[in-house]
């Protein structure tokens, strides 16, 4: 699995000197480390699993010790996507135990948010049982993380659905209705508004019935989001859209429920649970 470079993006490492900020104060001072642990007394620790399940953010957590302290040694010893096992040794981190304390916490914020968003991630896509189908995630990301979280969801296998607004139009209800009250041109003279104002940028637009869709595909949208439809009415609507557009089932899907979703033949699933809804996932730091 070829996953991006998440530090090229300037943005990551802003956001974990922020995290760093926000746990140091203004003062820029963990009290409780600064008065116990003289600053020159060295020490070694791991990051361990402890769980099973899939890791993401092991570069992640590795450059908040670095931005603490550049004299840290670290050792990445499993990558990312990686399968987790209890006990299993994910860093090593050797210098300063004062630093190494400081940075504990941040650093296990991201790995463990991270690694919960992989792990939930690949349950769905085991459970879809599907290569022929897309896991996508959504925009239901925490504020100011999504490029963590976004890169979590590759690590358990899923793929990246736009990214945010300005990489995809997406024609959802709510844009349907205000378009409807105030031109007479219908759903395509929306579709062709926004390729006549970004011609770059791939449609696509949500329908929730069958007849909404039947006016959808006189427009041919690069994709169809096919909201909250039972497999029966995917599977018809998948037929429709064949040759047209590309498919997409949304809305409420469960791990109860993908595998019939994923047999009805629609290219794509997006799960806004992937993001919004993973459990962190149980990493620690011990002194070795």
């Amino acid at each position: 699995m070829s996953l991006p470079e998440l530090l090229s993006n300037p943005n990551v490492k802003k956001r974990i000197c922020d995290a760093l900020a926000e746990d140091l104060g203004a003062e820029t001072v963990d009290v409780t480390s600064d008065a116990l642990v003289p600053e020159s007394r060295p020490a070694i620790a791991h990051l361990v699993g402890r769980q099973n399940g899939i890791l993401a953010g092991t570069t992640v957590a590795a450059e908040v010790f670095r931005q603490v302290d550049s004299s840290l040694e670290i050792e990445e010893v499993m990558t990312d996507g990686s399968a987790m096992e209890h006990g299993d040794i994910v860093l090593i981190i050797s210098g300063s135990a004062r630093s190494i304390l400081v940075a504990e916490r941040t650093a296990l914020n991201f790995i463990q948010r991270m690694s919960g968003i992989a792990t939930l991630t690949r349950q769905y896509v085991d459970t879809a049982n599907n290569p022929d189908v897309q896991l996508l995630d959504t925009r239901k990301t925490t504020p100011t993380l999504r490029p963590f979280e976004k890169y979590a969801v590759l690590c358990g296998g899923g793929t990246n659905h736009r990214m945010g607004l300005y990489d995809m139009a997406m024609l959802k209800d709510n844009h349907l209705a205000y378009w409807a009250e105030n031109h007479d041109s219908g759903i395509c003279g929306a579709v062709q508004a926004v390729r006549d104002r970004f011609p770059d940028r791939k449609v696509e637009v949500e329908v929730d019935t069958i007849e909404q869709l039947h006016e959808v595909l006189l427009a041919k949208p690069d994709w169809v989001l096919l909201d909250n439809m039972p497999p029966l009415v995917l599977r018809n609507c998948v037929k429709l859209c064949e040759g047209v557009s590309q498919t997409e089932a949304s809305g409420g899907v469960t791990l109860d429920t993908i595998r019939e979703i994923a047999k009805t033949g629609v290219n794509a699933i997006s799960v806004g649970a992937l993001t919004h809804s993973a459990p962190s996932a149980d990493l620690a730091l011990d002194w070795a």
